[in-house]
């Protein structure tokens, strides 16, 4: 490739982000105005959700400001925003990596065998129903307070999404691939990390970004007890305190931190299987 082919072709990338920002800018600028005037308007909107007791959007926004770098109002959540963001995503790293480790390996094995799959099959659609809120309570009896407790409710909720797609993507294999595989002199056991996995991973992939949508979710029911730091903790003292503001404030910098991570979990995978079309 030319290096005026390699130019344009990088124009075209940073026009293309460019035209994906732009397109998604509207509905959160029309979300922001619609919030304004919500509150102004003392609104009532469906499911008897009363706008006057939100704050102001500029109010959330100098209150993220607070949070982040402090200076604003000075109090105990003042400048607190990267300790509590690096304790959650720590807890959330670890339990989406530990359902990864489980989840792939037996999804393969439930996928490629018959025999495993029923086996493991009632067991896994009897406990995947069972809410993680439901896991909670028995976690904290049987675990204890702190991080263990959390960790483990994200590998809960992060397990399902990366199994169950694990195994759809295995058995949708072309059998031609294998059978290739066999002539070429492939064994069946090295088929399975030759030939099957990497022939699967746009579904794995798949189910490891809805996993680590998951995974966000359930910190906050994971850190709301036993737990001081962390955004699911801070979301906890600021609704005991009533102020809404800062629980606003934790909402949107929880949605952030699932975003990156998601763009984050991407360009791994991107720099891992380079120019293979495993993301949408």
């Amino acid at each position: 490739m030319s290096a005026g082919t390699r130019v344009g072709a990088a124009a075209r990338v940073r026009k293309g982000a460019w035209g994906t920002w732009l397109l998604a800018l509207p509905v959160p600028v029309l979300g922001l105005l619609l919030w304004h005037a919500g509150v102004q308007g003392a609104w009532t909107l469906p499911f008897g959700i009363q706008m006057t007791f939100l704050p102001q959007p500029a109010d959330v926004g100098l209150r993220l400001v607070d949070f982040a770098v402090g200076g604003v109002y000075d109090d105990s959540f003042s400048g607190t925003l990267w300790t509590h963001l690096g304790a959650s995503a720590a807890r959330v790293l670890q339990g989406f990596l530990l359902a990864v480790v489980v989840a792939v390996p037996l999804g393969v094995l439930m996928g490629r065998s018959r025999l495993v799959f029923r086996m493991l099959d009632p067991t896994v659609n009897l406990v995947r129903p069972i809410p993680v809120t439901a896991w909670a309570p028995l976690t904290l009896l049987i675990i204890g307070f702190g991080d263990r407790s959390t960790v483990f409710l994200v590998f809960l909720a992060a397990v399902f999404p990366i199994l169950l797609n694990t195994i759809s993507g295995v058995r949708q294999v072309p059998a031609r691939l294998l059978e290739a595989a066999s002539m070429l002199g492939t064994p069946p056991a090295q088929a399975l990390y030759k030939v099957v996995v990497p022939a699967a991973t746009p579904s794995i992939v798949g189910g490891m970004r809805i996993a680590m949508g998951l995974a966000w979710v359930i910190l906050v029911v994971g850190e709301t007890v036993g737990i001081d730091t962390g955004l699911g903790a801070m979301i906890t003292q600021a609704r005991e305190q009533s102020r809404t503001d800062l629980i606003i404030v934790g909402m949107i910098v929880i949605g952030l931190a699932g975003f990156v991570a998601d763009r984050l979990l991407g360009l791994v995978f991107r720099v891992l299987f380079g120019r293979r079309p495993i993301l949408k």
